[in-house]
C-alpha cells in the first residue's frame, strides 16, 4: 500500500493535536513535515520521536510556512492539511491555491476525527476571534461551578513554544509551576488568572494524555480555548464569545465561523463599546445561521487599580499580545482604561522599540498607540523590557492579564488594568449552567 504523503500547516497547537489524534499511528499516511507561522521562532525544530510514535523514530521536521511550495515538490506531497486558527477565509483560500498549484490536495479536518471524548462533563469556551473575552467568560463559568461545590479543572489550548518533549503534559497549580515550565508571557497571560482563583490548569502537547490525567481530579472539565480554534474535546455545553467591535468577523474567519455555527450559547461581549449597527449585524447573523443558540449579553468593563496615577500623565499602554497582533485590534482594555482615567497623552511606542519588537510593528502596521506584550522567549522578553525602559512616558498602563513585573524589570511605575465579565441581559450564565 502506498502511503499518502502529508504536510501539516500549523502554529504549534492544532497541528500537533491533529497529528496525535489522526496521523500518529496511521499506516495510511506519512507526515513528512509540519510548517509553522504566526509565532516567532517555532520553526527549525522537530516534533520529537517520543511524541511522534512508532512510525517516526527520527521525529518530524518543522519548517517555515514560506517554504511550502518547495516542500510539496521535494517530498511529492499528496495532502496539505491546514491546522491553525484565526485566519481570514480569503487567506485560507490563498493557501489552498498554493497547495493546489503545486500538485497537492488541500485538507481541513473536522471535529469527528479530532475531538476527544471525556469521561467527565465538558464545558468549552471558544470564540470567533482572539481577544473577544474568552478568559473572563471562563473565569465567570468557573466561579459559578465552584459555588456549586464542583471541582473544576481548566485545560487550556496549547502554547508549546519550548521543548516539546518536556511540554507533553503540563500542570499549573501555583506560580512556581510557571517558572518550572519556563512559561512565555503569552502562556502566563492565560494561566495566571486561573492560578489566582485557585484553579488547576493543564496544557501541553498530547491532549489525550492531558485529558486522562485531568479527569482524575475533576468533576467538570473546562476547555479554555485559544485564538478562535474549535474545542479539542467533545463538549456537553459549547459557549462561544463574539465581539461586536469586529461585527461580521463571525462569518469571515476560520475556524471562528465553525464555532459560531456550533454554539449552544453565544456570549455577546463588549456591548457597552459597540454601536447599535454593530450589534444589529451580530444578532442578524445569529438569527441567520444559529437561531437556536441561547444569547447572553455582557460587558467587560476595565477596572484600574489606581486611576489617579494616570490622570494628566504621558502614558505607555501595554496590551495582550495576540489580541492586538494577529487578532487585528488597534487597542484593548489598557488603552480604554487610560483614556477613561484622563491620560494627558498616550505615547507612540514605535520610536522606542528594539529588536523583534520593531519587527512586530512592521508586521502589524495597524498598531500605533499600544505596545503588544510580546514575550515568546527569553530574548524577546528582554527586548520588550528594553522597549518599555526606552519609552518617554510618565507611567505604564498594563492591560495584559498578568503582573508583568514578574517577568520584566522596568524603570517606570506600572498601573494594572483588570476586567471581568458583567452579564447585563435577561439570560444569565447561571441559567445556562443550571440546564447543563
Amino acid at each position: 500500500m502506498t502511503k499518502r504523503k502529508v504536510i501539516i500547516m500549523g502554529a504549534a497547537g492544532r497541528d500537533f493535536h491533529n497529528f496525535n489524534t489522526f496521523f500518529r499511528d496511521n499506516e495510511k499516511y506519512e507526515v513528512v513535515a509540519f510548517t509553522a507561522t504566526q509565532i516567532p521562532d517555532i520553526d527549525g525544530r522537530k516534533y520529537p520521536a517520543v511524541l511522534a510514535g512508532k512510525l517516526y523514530p527520527d521525529g518530524i521536521q518543522i519548517q517555515k510556512e514560506e517554504d511550502l511550495p518547495e516542500l510539496i515538490k521535494k517530498y511529492d506531497v499528496d495532502d496539505v492539511v491546514f491546522a491553525y486558527s484565526d485566519v481570514a477565509h480569503l487567506d485560507i483560500m490563498h493557501k489552498a491555491s498554493i497547495a493546489l498549484a503545486n500538485g497537492a490536495d488541500f485538507v481541513l479536518m473536522g471535529n469527528k476525527e479530532t475531538m476527544l471524548k471525556s469521561s467527565k462533563p465538558v464545558i468549552a469556551v471558544c470564540a470567533i476571534r482572539t481577544g473577544c473575552g474568552k478568559s473572563q467568560t471562563t473565569r465567570a463559568v468557573i466561579n459559578i461551578l465552584k459555588n456549586k461545590a464542583k471541582k473544576v479543572v481548566a485545560i487550556r489550548h496549547p502554547m508549546p513554544y519550548g521543548d516539546l518533549a518536556k511540554q507533553a503534559v503540563q500542570r499549573f497549580a501555583d506560580y512556581s509551576d510557571l517558572d518550572k515550565h519556563d512559561c512565555t508571557i503569552e502562556e502566563r497571560e492565560e494561566y495566571e488568572p486561573h492560578i489566582d482563583k485557585g484553579i488547576v490548569v493543564y496544557a501541553g502537547v498530547d491532549y489525550e494524555a492531558i485529558l486522562r490525567q485531568a479527569e482524575q481530579e475533576a468533576d467538570v472539565i473546562l476547555w479554555d480555548g485559544g485564538n478562535n480554534d474549535t474545542s479539542f474535546y467533545k463538549p456537553d455545553l459549547y459557549m462561544v464569545v463574539v465581539d461586536p467591535l469586529r461585527a461580521g468577523h463571525e462569518m469571515l474567519y476560520h475556524p471562528g465561523e465553525v464555532n459560531f455555527r456550533m454554539a449552544d450559547v453565544i456570549v455577546i461581549n463588549k456591548m457597552d463599546s459597540a454601536t447599535d449597527e454593530e450589534l444589529k449585524v451580530i444578532k442578524e447573523n445569529i438569527a441567520k445561521v444559529n437561531p437556536t443558540a441561547k444569547i447572553i449579553e455582557a460587558n467587560s468593563p476595565p477596572v484600574v487599580e489606581n486611576p489617579d496615577a494616570i490622570k494628566g500623565k504621558r502614558v505607555l499602554v501595554i496590551e495582550d499580545g495576540p489580541t492586538v497582533t494577529h487578532g487585528g485590534m488597534k487597542y484593548g482594555a489598557g488603552y480604554a482604561a487610560a483614556k477613561a482615567a484622563g491620560a494627558a497623552e498616550i505615547i507612540d511606542p514605535r520610536p522606542f522599540a528594539v529588536g523583534s519588537i520593531v519587527d512586530t510593528f512592521k508586521k502589524y502596521g495597524h498598531l500605533e498607540e499600544v505596545l503588544p506584550a510580546m514575550g515568546y522567549g527569553e530574548h524577546q522578553v528582554k527586548e520588550l523590557e528594553e522597549t518599555i525602559n526606552n519609552s518617554d512616558c510618565d507611567i505604564v498602563v498594563s492591560g495584559t492579564p498578568i503582573d508583568i513585573t514578574r517577568v520584566v524589570n522596568v524603570n517606570k511605575p506600572i498601573v494594572r488594568v483588570r476586567y471581568d465579565l458583567q452579564v447585563i441581559g435577561d439570560t444569565t450564565l447561571e441559567d445556562v449552567l443550571k440546564d447543563f
